[in-house]
Formats: structure tokens, sequence, C-alpha cells
């Protein structure tokens, strides 16, 4: 007896005592985040960890009691030989994301969840894209090492119990107790016998978000991630239905007001958007950022409609091109565009476009499979899809695929040719991504220099357009597809890391404005729809930007976290932590009540869809 239970206690403590190692070992490997932290500093972060990693603790010895179990009845080898097997697996599944977890934090700001896995399965070349060869060759040496080391730690702490073991003479009575035991499990996993069951914000405790982070136990993590998947009629219960109801309604779009400043110059211009990677207000002197970065979209600034306080809706492209395309909000805990049945009847500009007559191409140096972003473009009416297939392998140099001013030679060359009008044409960039490797040498700083590189190929492109025929009847629409952090010390909860440019040029744009209402990506359907006299009834969360009855607001989503900015307040709020991280502005706190109800009104309409 006693040793059966000697050894159900050891394999549940071996997992605690590898999950409470992998932290300070986290915050090592990140020294430069926690420069100023204390002993006491990690002690705390172990601890107020320790919950997660008890409840991921249980989770996975519940396999190795059920078999040490079994083992007490028949073929004891056999099941001793399984639970070697479970171990190996297991050693090679937690060093997995354990090394994953590690790479890929830099990037995000989060520790790990289900959407690596999403990025991986649509396009394993382009989710390891971000990465340098030797970083994923080393990523993958580090994983095998640590496999091994683990499996070996299992195997040693339990190799003299198996040479030795023997089936109990009482062995019912062990059985039961170790089955009571087993399920005792339930305690750590669920987190104690209260209502609120075991979540992340257990490891929530300082004022010091990165220490909150290192608490968190990835493991924990991604299976909490994964298990909210598609549970999106219980996520993010802030209010009652009604209250709910309420604050969404003085949030949606007006009615037509009296007066609405019109920007073109025409009622059916061609429509041509450049989704440009990872741009921010930072780059543009126009903005306040820095100078000599974005010089051609500090130009167009000037000679077009420049949108001041304008914002991205999330951190990556998939939810950054449906923000844009279909006015829909991005999900702080997954991508609507995993789930190609919901996307299918999202509205979309091009649809509506289309239906217009409009003619629809979409330009794409990259695989257009990555994150189903083909399933959604389809969905959306376009079907003339330009992408990294198209071009010659001469041309593909990069790791994203073709280099930004191969799809802008590939765009002017068929402008060339005789187009039908009114057209929409949609332009996506990709070179300014991780790992910035760019044809061009201008600027010390990786990113910036990528940025200023897709900037020269947009100021080429704009110049060539410009002596085409087209250019007089055509409004380009310049947004990016997200922000990133920049300088890299900046917090994924801070306002500006969401701040984006958008302009309007063309030669179809009345003249050059700026526009200071607060607005995002979700906000550019309607703006546009209401432009080309259109209709835009069925894009619930955006918004009129040009018309001063409409609420204006920008709102973004991070994972588990929401902000919301307006003129007077600018609220994030945690949702993991259930915290207000900042508040700020005149009107402190009256956005707070607002955010929540946006959000449970979106995951009231994604479980619907």
């Amino acid at each position: 007896m006693k040793k059966q239970l000697y050894i159900f206690i050891r394999t549940y403590l071996l997992f605690v005592v590898v999950f409470i190692i992998q932290k300070p070992l986290f915050m090592w490997y990140y020294h430069g985040l926690f420069t100023d932290a204390n002993p006491a500093d990690y002690l705390q972060v172990m601890l107020h960890g320790l919950p997660l990693d008890l409840s991921i603790a249980g989770y996975l010895s519940v396999i190795p009691a059920l078999l040490q179990i079994v083992s007490l009845w028949l073929l004891p080898h056999f099941a001793q030989g399984a639970r070697r097997v479970y171990f190996a697996l297991i050693s090679f599944v937690m060093a997995t994301v354990f090394v994953s977890d590690m790479a890929l934090y830099s990037y995000w700001g989060f520790r790990l969840d289900s959407t690596p896995l999403f990025y991986f399965f649509s396009s394993p070349k382009d989710a390891l894209a971000s990465e340098g060869i030797g970083i994923v060759i080393a990523g993958f040496a580090i994983m095998v090492v640590l496999t091994v080391l683990f499996y070996l730690l299992f195997f040693q702490c339990f190799a003299k119990e198996y040479r030795d073991m023997r089936i109990p003479l009482k062995r019912g009575r062990v059985s039961i107790v170790l089955l009571l035991v087993t399920a005792a499990l339930f305690i750590p996993i669920r987190g104690g016998f209260s209502v609120s069951t075991m979540n992340i914000s257990r490891a929530y405790f300082s004022e010091k978000m990165s220490l909150n982070h290192a608490a968190i136990n990835p493991m924990f993590s991604l299976l909490e991630s994964v298990s909210r998947e598609s549970d999106f009629k219980n996520q993010y219960r802030f209010m009652e239905a009604d209250k709910a109801d309420a604050l969404f309604q003085g949030m949606k779009d007006a009615g037509a007001a009296d007066s609405i400043p019109q920007l073109f110059n025409q009622k059916r211009p061609n429509v041509v958007f450049i989704i440009l990677e990872s741009f921010m207000s930072k780059t543009m002197t126009s903005l306040k950022g820095l100078p000599d970065v974005a010089v051609n979209m500090d130009k167009f600034a000037e000679e077009g409609v420049l949108f001041t306080n304008f914002y991205a809706n999330s951190f990556r492209t998939d939810r950054g091109l449906v923000a844009i395309l279909s006015g829909y909000p991005a999900q702080p805990t997954t991508s609507i565009m995993k789930y190609p049945r919901k996307t299918e009847n999202l509205p979309s500009i091009p649809r509506s476009l289309k239906a217009n007559g409009y003619n629809l191409q979409y330009y794409y140096g990259g695989d257009a499979n990555f994150t189903n972003m083909r399933s959604y473009l389809v969905s959306t009416g376009i079907k003339d899809i330009v992408s990294d297939k198209d071009f010659p392998i001469t041309e593909r140099l990069s790791k994203w695929g073709a280099h930004d001013h191969v799809v802008f030679n590939r765009m002017i060359a068929d402008l060339l040719k005789e187009q039908k009008e009114p057209f929409m044409k949609i332009l996506q960039t990709s070179s300014s991504h991780e790992p910035y490797e760019v044809p061009y040498h201008k600027l010390s700083n990786p990113y910036l220099n990528s940025v200023a590189y897709a900037d020269s190929c947009l100021g080429r492109f704009i110049a060539q357009f410009k002596q085409t025929k087209w250019w007089k009847n055509s409004v380009v629409v310049l947004v990016p597809d997200h922000a990133r952090r920049y300088p890299d010390n900046l917090s994924d909860f801070a306002v500006e890391r969401y701040q984006i440019p958008l302009i309007l040029i063309g030669g179809a744009v009345k003249q050059p404005t700026k526009v200071s209402v607060y607005a995002s990506q979700i906000d550019l359907a309607a703006t546009l729809l209401s432009q080309l006299q259109m209709k835009h009834d069925e894009f619930a969360f955006s918004k009129n930007i040009m018309n001063p009855a409409s609420p204006h607001f920008a709102y973004f989503t991070f994972p588990n976290m929401f902000g919301m900015v307006t003129e007077d307040n600018a609220v994030v709020f945690n949702c993991e932590g259930n915290k207000v991280v900042s508040d700020t502005g005149r009107a402190t706190g009256k956005n707070l009540e607002k955010g929540k109800a946006f959000l449970q009104k979106l995951y009231d309409d994604l479980a619907a869809r």
C-alpha cells in the first residue's frame, strides 16, 4: 500500500516541481523584463503560479494513476510499459510547449495559447517565417534535449519501483485507495470547492504585468485557450443581457445626419486598398512619430485625408483583415477566421461593392491559405486572388513569399492593362513582418528599416499609378493590418501600441483634410460605403466616422484584454486579472461599462453565427 501511494504522490509532485522550475528559467531567459526583480519577486511568481501548476499536474497525473491501478490486476509489466510510453509522450509535449512559449513570448507578449496551432496547421512555412532558420533549428534541438531530460527524470525516479514491482496481496483495498486519491485530483484540477473554477487570473498578483505573465503555467494557458475555442456564449458575461443591449444601442451607428461631409468628388470611384503590414503611427512624422521612416506616407498624409486618431482592432493580420473588410471586431480569445462557417455570413466591403458592379482582385505575396485567409476572401466575393504561387520561384525570395516591390510591380502591370470600371483591388504587403529581412538598407533598426522599405515600394507604386488613366477615378485606402510593439519595451496594454494611420488619397478625393475623431478599423466599412452612397446596415459594429451624429470611439483587443478610447477617456481592461490596467482622460471610468457591454455583445454575435 505505501509503495503504491508513494508512486502516485511522487508522480504528481514531479510534474509540480518541473512546472515550478520553469518560472525562474522563464524570468532568466527574459531577464531584460525583470532587471528590477528581487528574490521576493521570484518567490511571489512561483507561489502565485502554484495553483495553476497544481491543476495541470493533476490533469497529467490521472492517466499514470489509472495505469498504476491496472497494473495491480493484469499484465503489470505491460501497464508499467504503458506508463513509460505515456511519460515519453508527455515529456515531448512539455518540452514543445516550454520551448514554443519561450520563443513566441517576445513576439506576442502573452503566454502560449491556441493561436500558434491555428497558424501552424494552416501553413507551417508561414508560421515559422518569423524566425530565422538557425533559431528554428536551435529550437527543435532544445526540444529534443528537454524531451530526453524530462523522460530520464521520470524514468530514473521510478526505475527501482518498476524493478521491484509485485502484485500486493490486498490489491482490492489498494485499488480502492488509489481510485479515491485519483478522484481527489479533482480538487487541485478544479482549484477547490468554491463556485469559481481554476483560471489564469489566479496567477495575477502584481501591478507589473511581466510578473503576472511569468507566474502563468503555459500548459494551463494553452489548455484553457483550447477549451474556450467554441464556448462563445458563456464568455465575457459582465452584466445582464438587458443592460448590455441598452449600452450597446448607444454605441451603434446613428441614422444619417443632416449633413455628412463628402470626401469624394464622384459617386462610384475605383477603390484600391493597400493593407500595410505592421505600420504604426510612430513611424510617421505627421502623426507625431519618428522622422525619415515612412516618408511617403507622410507625403500622402499632406495630399489626402488623414485620420489622426485611428486605431487597429487587434495585433495579428487574421484579426485585422476581418476588421478592415467586414467591420467585425477582433476577439480576445479566438479569431473568427478559424471558422469558415461563421465568416461565410459576415458582411464585407468587397461583397457590397461587387453587388454594385465592382470587379474584385486581391494581391498578396505569401500563402493565401495561411490562417484560412483564402476561404475568408472567397466568402467576401473575391475569386481572383494573386498569391505566392503566381510568382516565379526566382521572385519568392522572402520568407513570406514575394517581397513587396514584386507584388506592387505585379499590380501596376495589371493596371497598365485595360480594366473594367469600377474596380476594387486589394494589396496586402508582408515584408515589414518579422524577421524584417528586406532588400533595402537605410535604417539600423530592422523593424524601422523594413517599414521604410515597404514605404518606398508604396511610394513608387503610387507614382506609377498616378500616370495611369485610372488615377483620376480612384480612391486609394492606406491602412495597416495592425501595429506592433515599438519600442520593444512598449507594453501590449499601452493605448499607443494600437495607434495606426489611415489615409485616403487618389484623384477621386476632393481635397486634403484631417479628421480627428476617434475610430478604428471596424469603422472603415460604414464610412466608405456611406461615401459611396451604399447601404451599410448589416455592419452592426461599424460606425460612419464622418457622421457627426454617430458615437465616436476606438475599440481594440489583445488576448483576454480590451481597450476603448474616446476623446475624454481611454480605458484598458485585463479580463484575465479582472482589473483595470489604465484609465486616463478627463472622464475616467466613462468607457469601462461600455467596453464590457461591447465585448459581451460581440460574443453574443459570434456564438449566434
